[in-house]
């Protein structure tokens, strides 16, 4: 809880917009009610896993969050929705670039060899 309450304080001081944080299910009750008595905006996803994911800050993001994440896990993400996320999360400019040109690429690959097959 320690990153978690590290995350928050970051959020406060204006160093990220948004956050994404993976926790046990069994603290989900205690995280949104620290998120909820900052008046923190946030979404929360659940994973297969018996884990959850919890986007938190700004409510512009969150609007942007939950049009591109509702109901589709992150790595069902399109290339462009993930380098949208990734830009919102504060990564590397040149990182996310990187990444989007390497999934576009396998996103090709992946519909050329569906065509031939």
């Amino acid at each position: 809880m320690r990153l978690f309450d590290h995350l928050i304080y970051e959020f406060r001081k204006g160093v990220r917009d948004m956050v994404l944080f993976t926790f046990k299910k069994q603290e989900e009750e205690s995280i949104k009610s620290r998120l909820e008595r900052n008046g923190i905006s946030y979404i929360i996803q659940p994973l297969n896993n018996g884990n959850v994911n919890i986007f938190f800050g700004k409510e512009e993001c969150m609007v942007v969050v939950d049009k591109i994440c509702k109901n589709k896990p992150l790595n069902r993400l399109t290339p462009e929705e993930d380098f949208i996320l990734g830009i919102l999360l504060g990564y590397s400019i040149k990182e996310q670039c990187n990444r989007y040109c390497k999934k576009h690429e396998n996103a090709a690959t992946k519909n050329v060899a569906l065509c031939l097959a």
